[in-house]
């Protein structure tokens, strides 16, 4: 019963970090959405979470703490799935009917952490660098010219379209399994399901429209 109580107590904070990152995503798309907008309301919005100690001081640190318990929970939870089946792969067939999202959950969520790593490269380290590090001058109209020259790669604009589809994919099961482990199970449901898939499909296509959106606009004409 304690091993019960213990499986599930990690799925519901696992479900519960999920949920905290997905109205990161929905954030974070908004303010970035706002580069394709105007560079004028982008730079605004990007100077004040970058320079607002509550951002930076509290929320900043809870994030990668959050991304980081998450990956972490998701590894312990599969690797106490494959502990736990007793018949070997080869003739276990309980999975032949899910999706491929949720029998590949664990695949997905390596591509989007080794994405991470690329994006805390091209974006949070030259922060912290150009704050911290080398001290220069605060400039609230660089934010804008910053983001837009990340996007001018054709290589890395694929490796994030890329992994946003891997995103896409690993919301598509995780976002909607997420309410069902905290025990969210009504006559709202369905909608809520419906909802689920819809944000899955929007959100990284917002990401993959912004990227694609500055690196086009650079070409030559």
């Amino acid at each position: 019963m304690g091993l019960l109580s213990s499986s599930i107590a990690r799925k519901i904070a696992m479900a519960l970090s999920g949920l905290f990152l997905v109205f990161f995503l929905a954030m974070h798309v908004t303010i970035n959405f706002t580069s394709v907008c105007s560079a004028d309301t982008f730079n605004s919005l990007s100077h004040f979470m970058g320079t607002n100690g509550l951002v930076q001081v509290i929320l900043q640190p809870v994030l990668i703490l959050g991304v980081v318990f998450h990956f972490v929970m998701g590894f312990v939870l599969e690797i106490q799935n494959r502990n736990a089946r007793v018949v070997k792969y080869a003739s276990y067939k309980g999975g032949a009917g899910a999706s491929w999202a949720s029998r590949n959950m664990i695949i997905s969520g390596l591509v989007i952490l080794a994405f991470l790593g690329v994006h805390f490269y091209d974006f949070w380290i030259p922060e912290i660098m150009h704050k911290y590090i080398q001290s220069n001058p605060e400039d609230p109209t660089r934010y804008y010219a910053e983001t837009v020259h990340k996007f001018e790669s054709p290589v890395r604009v694929g490796i994030y379209v890329l992994s946003f589809v891997l995103l896409a994919v690993h919301l598509w099961h995780g976002f909607a399994s997420s309410f069902q482990s905290v025990g969210f199970n009504n006559k709202y449901s369905r909608a809520l399901n419906g909802f689920t898939k819809a944000y899955a499909i929007l959100i990284p296509l917002g990401f993959i429209f912004i990227a694609l959106y500055h690196h086009f606009n650079q070409l030559p004409h």
